[in-house]
């Protein structure tokens, strides 16, 4: 260890500095600790100190280094479930649950939390974002980088900006204004930045106006670094950086993933011509020395727990179960049908209720040690079988399997059995993985090429089964008697290299990552058949995948089983949803309605049963025309790991779901005021402004919608007494809690500006746990931040006019108390 201080002293403008480190630092030295050098870490160097940097994605879970699929690790509920909650101390648990999974893998940065807004419904990651507010999501973030930052670890607010779709992500340019820029995209950034000071942010795929995130001198360096003097480090998204000087003056400090890309010796020529200043590569340097300092990777490095949680303690598990409980949304409840008793008959009708979908797909996919569906969460619960019919297909790709469906035939444990070779045929690596899925040569530093990928498993199914296989290459695959033989994805000549050619970024990132070809064959097997075979010449950076499943029937006698079900129960419990074929990085939705026969299976279920609920596996909005038709929608979202145990304890009332929706739902296709994620000539255009969401649907921009932002209903009733205004901004209120049970309301806050060209926008919000037949005395504040407008013309900040209403609400479909703003001055 270098014997110099690694202690930072601060600039005039209250910055730490390592100046005496840079100091002694030659430029190439300097140049190579700018780019990372592994796929997600950065260059150690001895000389000053400075260990290595390990950066994990981590919005649902903290994958750590490895991508494989071997490593296990703990699911979280995703996203906008967690959002729901309208609850910081909530997203605060979060990052400290998130912080000690980083410290039992020795993780400095967490890649997260996304805040990025939901402009329109059809954006495939919005599952990783909280809400399209700026208000809700901005405290919301501050509260998770202050639980992970407490601990010691990193966090990264993601994807520096106007970043809210991923059609054509890495070449489409956003077109927006710069009063919506500031008054909605860039708000949540400001607001973390101000109130918990994350120590990194990373730059987007996308163009803004135009130019290169990872080059916006606009945003990075006058905006971020300059008029919110923030003091932390400007990450690339992988592979986002394609310049050398005009990404250095452009305010980015770290370029990801290494050891290539565009800096290196391009950067240091560039320097060494006058194109870039020796003092901006001082301060990216310093800006990475201050991270270092920050997670304990410089100078004296830090100590890592020995006694965390695993991802299968009693005490992980009861947290799990309650984070998404606590964000699930009862979005109707006629006549009292939920919560359900246990001495109800129910039936249990659904693919989502057998195969649940616990994530979505992407960086925020991790491999968990189990995935608990609600059929089997029920069971659990009520302590006795539940009746369970499969539902339609969900599905036009393969899926994960169920966990029990293949077995590791050497060891018996859940999953498959991998074995990379080379070209000589000798072994490179053996691994098993639970979900039998497996990535190669993204991150797991092989020093040899894949020629080949083995694979073996036994599956405990019997009968007619679905064997599908994704990834690029010459796939031979056996099960039992029956043996296919073909290729997926570009054939190759006979005398073709061992491995395929490299992918490109579109490839890595998209179709060989995230959407890989497949094919799938039905055969009839019985239990311990075996399921083998090989890859051969994968297409490296590849993810590989065996899926096996019980066949799937026709719609037409699923729906006649579920509805003869349906008729002999007391209550028919309907689960529909999305996958992640829909709620995934890399591609948008084209619908939000339910894939496949879901919605005729609902309507044909209502006709029959005496009572229908309806549980929506769905990260984001999904039509829902039988809405009127059935007795109880709880929307429970991407529940993570202890999905079922969550959902069952919601259905049953063990836990009030006590959500409020975090996006708008839409009544069809089309209609919101903010639809289209597909750039025309390049261009996404932000023409509905600063009208997205609730704001646009309240400015009459689009119909009524199915569900407002801000809606829930809980298992209580509530009403409002004596609001009222409080001074200034303040407004209190009673509420009292008028239902049978003890029940968390969240008070609402909304201002209407009589500007007109200024919508309606959250202003606050307070949570507040009532008794039954008790009240509480509650007063909300309106954050400044939500007062204000961007005068484009004077390049400033200024003050709404003051005039307008106050709206004490549950959501605007449910306005409680209008209140008349008393301007200041007046």
């Amino acid at each position: 260890m270098n014997s110099r201080s690694s202690k930072p002293v601060e600039d005039s403008s209250g910055t730490p500095t390592h100046a005496g480190l840079i100091a002694s630092l030659d430029l190439p030295s300097k140049v190579r600790l700018l780019t990372g050098a592994t796929t997600f870490t950065t260059a150690a160097d001895d000389t000053i100190g400075l260990g290595e940097l390990r950066l994990s994605d981590g919005p649902t879970g903290v994958r750590g280094l490895d991508s494989s699929g071997v490593r296990e690790v703990t699911l979280l509920p995703n996203a906008t479930v967690l959002a729901s909650s309208w609850d910081t101390r909530l997203l605060y648990d979060v990052g400290q649950l998130l912080a000690e999974e980083a410290l039992a893998q020795r993780i400095h940065v967490v890649l997260g939390p996304t805040i990025n807004l939901h402009r329109s419904p059809l954006g495939g990651r919005l599952f990783e974002a909280y809400s399209e507010d700026p208000l809700l999501t901005g405290l919301l973030a501050t509260a998770y980088v202050r639980g992970l930052q407490d601990a010691g670890v990193g966090a990264c607010l993601k994807h520096l900006v106007a970043n809210e779709s991923e059609t054509e992500r890495h070449t489409m340019n956003s077109v927006v204004d710069e009063a919506t820029l500031r008054e909605l995209y860039l708000t949540p950034f400001e607001i973390a930045v101000a109130d918990a000071d994350p120590w990194s942010i990373m730059d987007g795929y996308n163009n803004v106006n135009g130019v290169a995130a990872t080059e916006h001198v606009h945003v990075n360096n006058e905006i971020v670094k300059g008029e919110w003097n923030y003091s932390g480090l400007l990450m690339s998204d992988w592979f986002a950086t394609k310049t050398a000087a005009p990404a250095a003056n452009g305010g980015l400090d770290l370029v990801m993933p290494g050891p290539g890309g565009p800096w290196g010796e391009a950067l240091v020529a560039a320097v060494e011509a006058g194109e870039v200043p020796m003092s901006v590569i001082d301060d990216h340097v310093n800006r990475l020395l201050v991270l270092a300092a920050r997670v304990g990777a410089l100078g004296e490095h830090r100590q890592y727990p020995s006694d965390l949680p695993t991802p299968t303690s009693p005490e992980r598990r009861e947290q799990l179960t309650r984070l998404a409980a606590a964000g699930m949304t009862v979005l109707t409840n006629n006549e009292g049908t939920l919560p359900l008793r246990q001495d109800q008959s129910a039936v249990l009708i659904g693919r989502h209720a057998l195969d649940t979908v616990c994530m979505g797909g992407g960086s925020a996919e991790v491999n968990p040690p189990h995935q608990v569906s609600i059929a089997e969460g029920i069971a659990a619960l009520t302590g006795t079988p539940v009746t369970v019919v499969d539902g339609v297909a969900v599905r036009t790709r393969p899926g994960s399997i169920q966990r029990g469906v293949l077995l590791d035939p050497e060891t018996r444990e859940p999953g498959m059995h991998f074995v990379l070779r080379s070209v000589d045929g000798s072994v490179i690596e053996e691994r098993r993985s639970a979900s039998a899925v497996t990535t190669v040569g993204w991150d797991d530093d092989l020093d040899v090429d894949v020629a080949a990928v083995e694979f073996r498993a036994v599956t405990t199914l019997e009968g007619p089964i679905d064997v599908g296989a994704m990834g690029v290459g010459d796939w031979t695959l056996n099960a039992g008697d029956a043996g296919f033989e073909y290729t997926l994805g570009p054939p190759l000549a006979d005398d073709a290299h061992a491995g395929r050619p490299g992918p490109s970024l579109d490839e890595i990132l998209g179709g060989a990552m995230q959407k890989p070809p497949f094919r799938l064959d039905t055969v009839v097997v019985g239990s311990g058949t075996e399921i083998s075979g090989a890859v051969r010449r994968p297409m490296t950076p590849g993810r590989f995948s065996v899926t096996v499943a019980p066949a799937q029937r026709s719609s037409a006698d699923a729906i006649a089983e579920a509805v003869s079900a349906a008729a002999e129960a007391d209550v028919a419990v309907v689960v529909v949803g999305t996958t992640e074929e829909r709620e995934t990085e890399a591609f948008d939705k084209s619908t939000l309605h339910l894939p496949g026969d879901q919605d005729a299976l609902v309507s044909a279920v209502a006709s029959a049963a005496r009572k229908t609920v309806v549980v929506v596996n769905a990260a984001t909005p999904v039509i829902m025309p039988w809405r009127d038709d059935v007795d109880a929608i709880l929307w429970v979202g991407l529940p993570g790991q202890e999905a079922g145990h969550a959902v069952a304890a919601t259905l049953y009332g063990t836990i009030e779901p006590s959500g409020r929706l975090v996006t708008t739902f839409p009544p069809e296709d089309g209609q919101s005021p903010a639809w289209s994620v597909t750039p025309v000539g390049g261009d996404l255009e932000y023409t509905e402004g600063t009208f997205i969401g609730y704001r646009g649907h309240h400015a009459g921009r689009a119909p009524e919608p199915s569900f407002w932002f801000g809606h829930g209903l809980g298992y209580s009733s509530w009403e409002y007494r004596d609001a009222r205004l409080a001074g200034g901004s303040r407004v209190h209120v009673t509420v009292a809690n008028v239902g049978g049970r003890s029940s968390r309301e969240v008070v609402q806050l909304y201002f209407a500006p009589d500007e007109r060209d200024q919508p309606v926008r959250l202003v606050g919000w307070q949570g507040v746990t009532v008794e039954a037949g008790s009240s509480a005395d509650v007063e909300v504040s309106a954050d400044p931040r939500a007062l204000r407008r961007w005068d484009t013309s004077a390049s400033r900040w200024t003050p709404l006019s003051g005039r307008g209403q106050f709206l004490l609400a549950r959501g605007l479909g449910d306005v409680r108390a209008r209140l008349e703003a008393v301007p200041a001055g007046s």
